[in-house]
């Protein structure tokens, strides 16, 4: 019965892997262009993810030891260390972030020259049959719809996780600078 059951996962992983090819196919060249655009995107914004949950304590911990070591927290030279702290441990908080912006950025515009190079095959179908062959035409514009749609979606979803990270790092180097107090004389 368990052969059986991993003959069943194996099919049914067959066809998916066979959907996921024909949607590429029809898609065209850009469409691999925008899965690897969000497989590096996602990778990004997980590791950003696995930072704040993991790494980071550590981060936070041992600035604030290295404050707390400080006999001074008074002087100008204990605000320039203070923000010395917080600017170090901030650019650990950011690490990454301009490039998951710029993938979100660069989404949709991989989804546009997907949908001129389907478009070029239109006018290339145009170009050689005149308006009769339909059907060559509606592949072009299905490679000028699907790239974009897709652009459209991977675009999206980096901006829900970009904006969650984003908040995380600024709501993390906001908690520092709070904990990292300066005492009045």
């Amino acid at each position: 019965m368990s052969l059986f059951n991993v003959s069943g996962f194996l099919n049914t992983m067959s066809g998916a892997m066979s959907g996921i090819d024909g949607f590429l196919q029809m898609g065209g060249p850009v469409l691999v262009a925008i899965a690897l655009l969000l497989l590096v995107m996602w990778t990004l914004l997980f590791e950003r993810m696995w930072f704040f949950k993991t790494t980071l304590r550590s981060e936070l911990n041992q600035a604030l030891t290295q404050w707390q070591s400080r006999s001074d927290h008074q002087s100008l030279r204990a605000h320039q260390v203070r923000e010395a702290i917080i600017s170090q441990v901030s650019l650990k908080i950011d690490a990454g972030l301009s490039m998951i912006k710029t993938l979100v950025a660069l989404a949709p515009l991989l989804g546009l020259l997907g949908t001129v190079t389907g478009m070029i095959g239109v006018f290339d179908v145009l170009a050689m049959n005149g308006g009769g062959d339909v059907k060559s035409m509606s592949a072009g514009v299905s490679k000028a719809t699907i790239p974009t749609m897709a652009g459209m979606v991977a675009a999206l979803s980096g901006v829900f996780g970009n904006t969650y990270v984003s908040r995380m790092a600024n709501r993390e180097k906001q908690l520092l600078a709070d904990r990292l107090i300066l005492k009045h004389a």
